[in-house]
């Protein structure tokens, strides 16, 4: 794809963000569109949005369990870029209206205080990379209409980005089993779902070094600080205003989230 094209696409999607409107999908409209090209457009809708102020400060996994993976019929991981406007606070209710589309997931978020930086990253770099690791919700959310979409797609749209929910409890990862550690998610009081940290391509562990050895061969690396969500427990559920989710790991406690 020319560069006028990847430009014009990612201002679409920029546009989408902002009007709170969906976009036909792009693989239908370009079908030749290559994921390299995708994640050009991925960067292109990024500096849009920190051209109005907003700050990378994490990354995200997106496609990792096998849930999520039949839900879209997307079969391979994907990564995008969390942003400071991103971040919900916990107990903090979400104006439904702020959104599109969105769903809900329950994953494990990393906080590191090393740089990660790949190829050559494994679950020991990670384990000694992490300050603590902490349940959360992400609110997923599309600009593609009706959730239409290919792996172009939501790389295209950072990876389906919406928002995040972090829980507050930080827990030492080395004290827990990020594999076999369970989770459980409720929506409104009911249980909806139930995971375990193995959903994350094995292992959080494995979905965190996968984005630091992939970003690595980019030439991009995690930093200090940054927030890594390590992709979903479960499949994911929609939410509309009323809604109130919790997800609860065992070892690193629980977070909620609730839309008005």
């Amino acid at each position: 794809m020319n560069e006028a094209l990847i430009h014009q696409l990612g201002d679409e999607l920029y546009a989408a963000l902002r009007g709170c409107e969906v976009v036909d999908p792009i693989t239908n409209r370009h079908p030749e569109i290559q994921i390299a090209d995708a994640y050009r457009i991925q960067q292109r809708m990024l500096a849009r949005r920190m051209q109005d102020g907003e700050r990378i400060v994490g990354k995200k996994i997106g496609v990792t369990s096998r849930a999520v993976m039949n839900m879209l019929g997307v079969y391979q991981p994907d990564f995008g870029y969390l942003l400071d406007a991103m971040i919900v606070n916990e107990g903090e209710a979400i104006d439904a209206k702020t959104l599109i589309q969105p769903k809900a997931e329950g994953e494990i978020a990393f906080l590191l205080k090393r740089d990660l930086m790949g190829p050559g990253i494994g679950n020991a770099d990670v384990l000694a990379a992490t300050e603590c690791v902490m349940p959360c919700f992400e609110i997923v959310d599309s600009r593609i209409r009706d959730w239409k979409i290919k792996i172009q797609d939501t790389v295209a749209d950072n990876a389906s980005c919406g928002v995040f929910v972090l829980g507050d409890r930080a827990v030492d990862p080395r004290r827990i089993d990020l594999s076999t550690c369970g989770m459980v998610l409720e929506k409104n009081g009911d249980l909806v779902a139930t995971g375990a940290g193995a959903a994350a391509l094995g292992s959080p562990l494995n979905a965190v070094a996968w984005l630091a050895n992939t970003l690595g061969r980019l030439g991009i690396g995690l930093k200090a600080g940054e927030i890594i969500l390590s992709g979903a427990l479960a499949a994911m559920f929609p939410a509309t205003k009323g809604d109130n989710f919790r997800v609860s790991i065992g070892g690193l406690g629980s977070c909620s989230v609730r839309f008005i």
